[in-house]
């Protein structure tokens, strides 16, 4: 499982979305929380094309400028990765900064569960467009 984890990561690191395709199963149970109304890859989804579509949104809107992982806690078909990560958010120009946990749950070869967890209240205040 530790291995598959750090293989997804990496994967997701290089935004390679035909390789990220290859990870999840048809249907997942997607969320990660926040303000919904306000940015547009905020909340849930269920299908494995949501997610690409997930992707790809976040892509268009943000650019990386660091991230760390700091755990990989594995415990049978469930881990948890922790880390802290920067990015610009495109549409303002302004940086977030934020720690971060994934969980996720592999089935069979394939993510069926999966939570994103960061400061949504940064994500939201790094979205909003001063006036």
């Amino acid at each position: 499982m530790r291995d598959f984890v750090e293989h997804y990561l990496h994967v997701l690191s290089s935004r390679d979305i035909c390789a990220i395709q290859n990870f999840f199963a048809e249907e997942v149970d997607w969320y990660v929380p926040g303000n919904e109304g306000l940015v547009s890859w905020i909340g849930t989804r269920s299908t494995k094309d949501e997610i690409l579509d997930f992707f790809a949104d976040l892509w268009k809107q943000t650019q990386p400028l660091t991230a760390r992982i700091d755990h990989i806690l594995v415990d049978g078909n469930f881990a948890v990765v922790g880390g802290e990560f920067s990015s610009k958010i495109l549409r303002s120009e302004k940086t977030l900064n934020s720690i971060f946990s994934i969980q996720l749950t592999v089935e069979n070869g394939f993510i069926t569960r999966y939570r994103f967890l960061e400061d949504s209240y940064a994500v939201s205040e790094a979205y909003k467009l001063d006036h």
